[in-house]
């Protein structure tokens, strides 16, 4: 560990004319002995002093020298040295300067250790370099703070969230060096600005029964400026250490939580955003997954589990027992085989708490000890009961769907109520998904709407991604859903063709509105409920389109949704091929439809041949002709849906 002698740092600054004269500013002082104060700061760009900057400042010529000395991250290198001498601390660590950052060894270990300095520091100076004012701000201030939503962007930074809790002692410090308040007193206002509790402000976390997601939710709304340190900034506070590796991105993140896998036993790492459209891995994507949730979820001791479990069982009615109302809050079963596989599962659970602790990670996935029991949308949909709490202390569950091999994690439902959870759960030994891009699939079709054209109705917009040109390409691990709009302004008409896919089932399906909106209000507020209308329908959608099953000998079967526009002579129509054959061309097109249509939309099946359905463009695959007789000359013409042509003999 590197440190600055603060009256070598202060001498040298009064006798800097004399340039002869060479100090050694910075020692080596790992001995853990040495007594020192640290700093905590906001970086400021192009303005901080370097390592090489600060030892080497006697060498430098006296224009370079001058320019360093008038940053002001030098100006607060010497202000924080004044304060630490005025306390009566010789040694004083500034990360801008203390760390050799050209040798990468030295920066990791400095990473790696950064937890443990702020720690082990007396005294850690916290410079707000944003805070005018004389006083510590203690009421959110939207315009003085507007880019750190109402705060000091000190609290909003990555790195500054550690260096507020390991610390025992915090002076606060304005913008001119004016000491502004301390942690201990000012613990009640820190804890509504970061939702830190004020326990853990005061006597940080030793001893502390926090859950992994509670102090993920700590990070959620703060930023750094590389992305991989949005993981290292973390490492101290779950006392886990890992190499850096700057250019890896989001997968930093990753490494984090496999490491706090490999070193607790709490399940309330899979416990981030219940709600999130993303299907894969069981782990989070960044700490912000954490955030709207994390801060509530409590960790289950290993000998409560069981009757968390049970209490869960009870609530929801898993197994469908018959039951008796005993008061408006409680319930009890009068079926006692249910209570008999209510008290086998109880003492199961005390019996495998230990497996219930243990992770083990490989290429295989996480495997972990946990109830598990289907849901009914799907043989492979299943939901497990993980060994914390959310609230008052409800149990918390995420949804699974097995992918062959492990299982993926998949947005969670919560429209599954009591009458539909038959099951019970079994304690299985399961295999998670951890690495994101393990089970993805991915499909690129190929969209065909020209024809639509022709009766008036144009692409007009794609909903959230924007346009996608003649393709659109869906992610099983993002549980993808494309609208694609059209309409005709003339007739007052539009639909939208959703692609979609769940569950490892892709899907397509057409919507059909009342009202074609006019203004762009209208059409944003159309896009989210046509998108919200798909979205809580795709498990259906999607097992209707796996119903669709034929023989290998009709290689060139299609698939044909018709869907009747409301108060017109219109009907979209969408072809699509047989996609576990390869062929992802789908074709968008509008018809007359007179009265025809049976009911709002249809589903039916073709043969790409003679006796098929009509169906251009890329969907034509058998050659039509239809004979034309033009003066006793005998044409053979293609068929077409586009628009009519006048053909016409000159008899001259």
């Amino acid at each position: 560990m590197k440190l600055l002698n603060v009256g070598l740092v202060l001498k040298r600054e009064e006798d800097i004319q004399h340039a002869e004269v060479a100090y050694d500013v910075i020692e080596e002082r790992g001995d853990g002995a040495t007594t020192y104060a640290i700093l905590s700061h906001r970086w400021e760009r192009n303005s901080e002093v370097a390592y090489e900057e600060m030892i080497g400042l006697m060498k430098m010529e006296e224009r370079k020298r001058d320019e360093v000395r008038h940053r002001s991250g030098y100006q607060k290198i010497i202000k924080t040295c004044q304060q630490a001498r005025k306390d009566g601390y010789e040694w004083l660590w500034i990360d801008t300067c203390c760390i050799d950052k050209r040798s990468s060894a030295e920066l990791s270990e400095a990473i790696n250790s950064m937890y443990q300095w702020y720690q082990g520091a007396k005294v850690c100076y916290a410079y707000l370099n944003d805070v005018e004012q004389p006083t510590f701000p203690t009421k959110y201030n939207k315009e003085m703070y507007g880019k750190s939503y109402g705060w000091p962007e000190w609290f909003m930074r990555g790195w500054t969230l550690q260096e507020l809790i390991a610390p025992r002692q915090i002076g606060f410090f304005n913008r001119d060096w004016a000491p502004i308040g301390n942690k201990r007193h000012l613990a009640p206002v820190l804890a509504a600005i970061t939702r830190i509790p004020c326990d853990v402000l005061r006597d940080g976390l030793t001893g502390k029964r926090l859950s992994v997601a509670q102090i993920m939710s700590w990070a959620a709304d703060r930023k750094t400026t590389r992305v991989e340190d949005r993981a290292y900034s973390l490492m101290g506070l779950f006392e886990v250490n890992m190499p850096m590796v700057y250019g890896e991105g989001k997968k930093a993140f990753h490494r984090l939580q496999l490491e706090i896998i490999r070193t607790s036993g709490d399940q309330s790492i899979f416990a981030w955003d219940l709600w999130t459209a993303r299907t894969g891995s069981v782990l989070a994507d960044d700490p912000s997954d954490f955030g709207l949730y994390g801060g509530n979820i409590q960790k289950v001791k290993p000998d409560e589990f069981g009757d968390k479990l049970v209490e869960y069982i009870e609530r929801f009615r898993l197994g469908n027992p018959q039951i008796i109302q005993l008061t408006n809050s409680w319930k009890i079963s009068t079926n006692p085989f249910h209570r008999c596989r209510l008290a086998r599962l109880k003492r199961r659970a005390s019996a495998l708490s230990q497996q219930l602790r243990t992770f083990t990670v490989s290429n295989a996935g996480i495997q972990v000890c946990l109830p598990i029991f289907p849901l009914p949308d799907s043989p492979y949909h299943f939901r497990v009961i993980l060994a914390c709490t959310y609230g008052i202390g409800r149990p918390v569950t995420i949804d699974l769907v097995f992918s062959g091999s492990s299982f993926d994690r998949i947005p969670s439902r919560y429209d599954y109520i009591d009458n539909t959870l038959k099951a019970y759960p079994e304690l299985k030994t399961l295999h998670l998904t951890h690495n994101q891009d393990a089970n993805e699939k991915r499909r690129k079709f190929t969209l065909d709407d020209k024809h639509a054209s022709y009766h008036g109705f144009i692409w007009c917009s794609t909903y959230p991604h924007g346009s996608i040109g003649d393709t659109v390409t869906l992610s099983s691990v993002t549980n993808d859903l494309v609208l694609v709009v059209y309409a005709n302004k003339d007739v007052r008409s539009c639909f939208a063709v959703g692609f979609g896919y769940h569950l490892g089932q892709g899907w397509v399906h057409i919507v059909c509105d009342e009202h074609l909106p006019t203004q762009e209000v209208e059409w944003a507020q159309f896009h989210r409920r046509v998108y919200g209308r798909m979205w809580h329908a795709r498990a259906e959608h999607a097992q209707n389109m796996s119903k669709q099953q034929h023989s290998h000998l009709t290689r060139n079967t299609h698939f044909v949704k018709h869907a009747h526009l409301p108060r017109s002579i219109w009907a979209a129509k969408v072809v699509w091929g047989r996609w576990e054959e390869d062929n992802f061309n789908v074709m968008v097109d509008v018809e007359q439809c007179p009265g025809c249509c049976d009911g709002p939309w249809g589903m039916t099946t073709t043969l790409n041949d003679r006796g098929g359905l009509g169906m251009p463009g890329l969907m034509n695959t058998v050659y039509r002709p239809c004979s034309l007789n033009l003066d006793r000359w005998l044409a053979e013409v293609d068929e077409c849906s586009g628009q009519s042509i006048e053909v016409s003999h000159d008899a001259s």
